[in-house]
């Protein structure tokens, strides 16, 4: 059993794994991993440098504000955000909407934990932590039979001013020995989280660098940018690991020497008023071999029609755009007339 999404598809899959007698992590581990606060904690003994100040919170907070304050178990970004005074936490903590959020949404993790684990503090709370800021980046990787392999580094590029994500490059652009300092931070942290048999990310900031969060399954949305790059898609790894089998990764063997993903995002909750049709897509991938182009509105839609959860505060996803080229400046030019021949419009 094998899942490539977060909540709840990887940690039902090591469940049913557990039950049936087959191949796959201990879902103790995962769930450990993905409650922020023991995995904030478990982060703490393995790699105190690399871990922010952090605590639970259901009342005046005691890490100096500003904070950012999250669910121990959330999806994307609901309900994470900065906090700058205690008045301002307070109403946000008796926010109904949260308070349902917590109540509900947490459900069925929690009865995950009181099988799996004997964790005392369940899901339905909050985490405040310290806020943090600069570039991000993603470590990817693997552990097997407790051994680690670190697939690679990508940069996280955001909007100028915002919090939404403009492109993920792969690879990174950072220096090697910054790759690598990186990649041995990500390694201690799944290590100490019980990590094994299964993939993992791993997001930082690089100033510090500081553990953002660990997530205890790979990134579907960057499993061709590896293919591409390194010749082995991520899926491919993922298979073998719900085998029983053991994977080895070979970097740098793709067809490409760069690749990214592009969310393709609206500013204003502008009604959709023409997709690219099936011919534009294919003029886009005769253009450039090995695109990807997913679209994820109906014409006549809103952007921010309830129900995306993957919107950010202000900015609305569209559509996601991968593709590969022989460096990153022309990667970004590619990518400029991709766009360019899709011809999304919004109104």
């Amino acid at each position: 059993m094998a899942s490539s999404s977060d909540y709840p598809g990887c940690l039902v899959a090591a469940a049913i794994a557990r039950e049936l007698g087959l191949p796959g992590p201990d879902p103790a581990a995962l769930l450990r991993c993905s409650h922020k606060l023991y995995s904030r904690l478990a982060q703490r003994e393995a790699v105190p440098e690399a871990t922010p100040a952090f605590e639970v919170i259901d009342g005046p907070a005691g890490i100096p504000f500003p904070l950012f304050v999250k669910p121990v178990k959330s999806w994307f970004s609901v309900f994470a955000r900065r906090v700058d005074a205690e008045a301002e936490l307070a109403r946000f903590l008796a926010d109904p909407a949260l308070r349902h959020f917590l109540a509900n949404f947490t459900r069925p993790f929690n009865q995950l934990l009181r099988r799996y684990t004997d964790l005392a503090l369940d899901a339905s709370h909050m985490l405040a932590e310290q806020c943090l800021g600069g570039d991000q980046v993603t470590v990817e990787g693997f552990v097997s039979g407790g051994e680690v392999t670190v697939m690679g580094v990508s940069d996280s590029v955001m909007h100028r001013g915002t919090i939404s994500f403009q492109r993920f490059d792969y690879p990174s652009q950072l220096p090697a020995r910054t790759q690598a300092r990186l990649g041995e931070i990500a390694a201690r942290a799944v290590l100490g989280l019980g990590l094994d048999q299964c993939l993992f990310n791993v997001e930082l900031f690089v100033d510090g660098p500081w553990i953002i969060e660990v997530n205890p399954r790979m990134v579907g949305q960057f499993a061709d940018l590896h293919e591409k790059v390194d010749g082995t898609n991520t899926f491919e790894l993922l298979l073998q690991l719900a085998t029983g089998g053991r994977p080895t990764f070979r970097p740098g063997r793709g067809r490409y020497a760069a690749a990214a993903s592009f969310p393709q995002r609206v500013f204003a909750n502008e009604r959709l008023l023409r997709n690219p049709s099936a011919a534009d897509i294919a003029a886009v991938q005769a253009r450039f071999p090995d695109t990807i182009v997913k679209s994820y509105l109906v014409e006549g839609q809103r952007a921010g029609d309830p129900g995306d959860d993957q919107n950010d505060l202000g900015s609305y996803l569209y559509s996601m755009i991968n593709m590969g080229a022989s460096d990153l400046p022309t990667l970004l030019t590619a990518h400029d007339e991709a766009r360019r021949l899709l011809g999304f419009r919004f109104g």
